[in-house]
């Protein structure tokens, strides 16, 4: 299944959904107003694009998410890498660390996760 695009502003919407769901539709008008500044008729819109896309559903006033959190931003770097690196991931990797100073502990964090890639890898070849 396809993850439907999430733009920016219904992003902001959904993180307040996904700590907060399910939530009744009035209370989630009341936190993107607190959080965001937003007015009612932007939160209801925003809920209607997004339930339209199937991103989520309002369902006797309660709101609740359709796709996770990690679903969606799994979405959103492949079409970065394929959109600007050519579906290349080293050279993703490569820009991201020449601009971003990696602490130790995140260099390992990394080293564990292609660690446990070339160890599936090894198990699945």
């Amino acid at each position: 299944m396809e993850v439907p695009k999430v733009f920016e502003s219904e992003y902001r919407l959904c993180l307040i959904l996904w700590e907060h769901e399910p939530v009744k539709s009035s209370e989630l008008v009341q936190l993107c107003r607190e959080q965001l500044g937003w007015k009612p008729t932007t939160t209801y819109t925003v809920i209607k694009r997004l339930s339209e896309r199937g991103v989520l559903k309002n369902e006797n006033t309660v709101v609740t998410s359709l796709v996770s959190k990690d679903q969606v931003q799994a979405a959103e770097i492949d079409e970065l890498v394929e959109k600007t690196f050519e579906g290349s991931l080293p050279a993703f990797v490569a820009a991201f660390t020449k601009h971003r100073k990696l602490s130790a502990k995140e260099v390992d964090e990394v080293q564990a996760m292609i660690d446990r890639f070339r160890e599936e890898a090894e198990h699945d070849g």
